[in-house]
């Protein structure tokens, strides 16, 4: 079931109106019903795959309650030992078998020798890298004692497949998502008026931005031959609000839903365009996976205790997994090790935290030098983007050398030229939005919050105006689905 769709806006309701107004304040039965309401929603694609996020809930749920119960290091390293494979072992055969056999059929025909290994019909599953790696961050915790394995299986279950974020995340941690699902909700007005605004946000940024950028990217990436350097740079520079408003637009509208149940998700996105190095870039975009990797593979590995050969190697391979995290192709390996090239610098010179706070913070236009900072930032970030929406290398290189060509001074050219500067227009609107709303969780937040109810109103009629105007057909999914 899509955000977007017809479908989920029927869902919603009829959810919330059950879940405060009959179940009541039973936890138990609200439990039950956040279960049943998120078993639909996911097997809404395919009920077939209802049973890996059951048999993953099993598995980790047991695992759990055995790493409560044995003391014995060489047990508990089994069993946990046992999570990491089954997760693992599912996330990998379903998303990266056939990429490992496509690569050994390609290294033994480069060395000479005739393989044909077969390549299986393989459907992803619609979230499969979110909830995995949110179900390996319970036993993780439980076996390095930073929480208690839990007995309620109703909890459980509910905090692994707990709809708004099931699909696309922010990827929870147990430690702050699981002890909500014990804790008495009470419904609170304004945190459902936030959640309410947060969802606005983020179809604005789903339907009004990325779903029409996506239109132009497809046409320029596509045939990357037929267009000129501008061109192509236009299209990547679509690309870059078409991820952006599609991805952190999902969380918006994930994180907004949970708030209308009595929830509270982490926040995955912080602003990630107004950064002014690739280090604070990555502080801001996909907050939930980057502090994953961080908290439990880059730590673990000795992080920027060890000597500096030890740190980049440690910030290598966090980037090459993250990177390929994202799907089975080696672009998202390249994108992953770009960044990490970017990043090495600012490692060496001790400069990676020189922008923690927020940027030109308590002012309405940031200084000369955040400006230069933040675009050439910004001019990267649109560059490396292309290696995460290329088919393959040799497209990425067909690309890049389009744009780094004489081609690239022209005026941009193409079908739509029209809708397409409209476009910019709303990307400009909405940038500017973002600025004002930066200091906060999302950017309407606060925004007009103490004008007269009837500028409050008319603004966000004008946004829902603006979202039933640009509406597709046809539904579009998000594009981290396929991740």
């Amino acid at each position: 079931m899509l955000f977007n769709s017809i479908d989920f806006a029927i869902f919603l309701p009829i959810i919330f109106i059950i879940y405060w107004f009959v179940t009541g304040k039973n936890i138990k039965y609200q439990n039950l019903l956040i279960l049943i309401a998120s078993y639909v929603f996911y097997g809404w694609w395919d009920w077939r795959f209802l049973s890996l996020i059951f048999f993953s809930t099993i598995v980790d749920y047991t695992v759990g309650l055995n790493l409560g119960r044995y003391n014995k290091p060489s047990t508990r390293k089994i069993l946990l030992i046992v999570s990491i494979c089954v997760n693992l072992g599912l996330l990998g055969f379903f998303k990266y078998y056939n990429f490992f056999l496509d690569n050994i059929n390609t290294a033994f025909s480069f060395l000479g020798q005739s393989v044909s290994l077969q390549s299986l019909h393989i459907i992803l599953p619609v979230g499969i890298s979110f909830y995995t790696f949110q179900t390996l961050s319970y036993t993780i915790d439980i076996y390095n004692k930073k929480i208690n394995p839990t007995r309620d299986f109703l909890s459980f279950a509910a905090f692994v497949s707990f709809f708004p974020q099931l699909v696309a995340g922010p990827i929870e941690r147990a430690s702050n998502l699981l002890p909500q699902f014990k804790m008495r909700r009470r419904f609170n007005y304004d945190d459902a008026a936030d959640g309410l605004r947060q969802i606005l946000w983020g179809l604005i940024k789903k339907v009004v931005i990325a779903d029409n950028c996506a239109q132009f990217v497809d046409m320029i990436f596509n045939s990357p031959g037929d267009y000129s350097g501008s061109t192509l740079f236009l299209g990547a520079l679509f690309f870059t609000f078409q991820i952006y408003g599609d991805f952190s637009g999902y969380s918006d509208i994930a994180i907004g839903t949970a708030r209308l149940f009595g929830f509270k998700l982490m926040r995955n996105f912080a602003f990630p365009y107004f950064s002014r190095d690739i280090a604070e870039f990555w502080r801001r975009w996909h907050i939930s996976l980057t502090t994953w990797f961080r908290d439990y593979l880059y730590i673990p590995l000795g992080g920027s205790r060890v000597s500096l050969p030890g740190t980049i190697r440690n910030t290598f391979i966090i980037f090459l997994v993250s990177g390929f995290w994202h799907g089975a192709n080696w672009t998202y390996v390249a994108w992953g090790g770009v960044h990490a090239l970017l990043f090495l610098p600012l490692l060496i010179m001790n400069k990676n935290r020189n922008n923690i706070d927020l940027v030109a913070k308590d002012k309405k236009i940031p200084s000369l030098k955040e400006l230069v900072n933040i675009s050439v930032t910004f001019f990267i970030v649109v560059l490396t983007w292309i290696l995460f929406r290329a088919d393959n290398i040799s497209h990425a290189s067909e690309i890049f050398k389009g744009i780094f060509s004489v081609s690239l001074f022209t005026i941009p050219s193409f079908n739509g030229m029209e809708k397409a500067l409209m476009l910019i227009i709303m990307i400009t609107l909405f940038m500017i939005i973002e600025w004002v709303g930066r200091e906060h969780n999302f950017a309407i937040e606060r925004i007009g919050i103490n004008r007269p109810r009837f500028i409050r109103w008319s603004f966000y009629s004008f946004l829902i105006f603006l979202i039933g105007m640009y509406m597709q057909t046809t539904e579009t999914p998000f594009i981290y689905f396929q991740f």
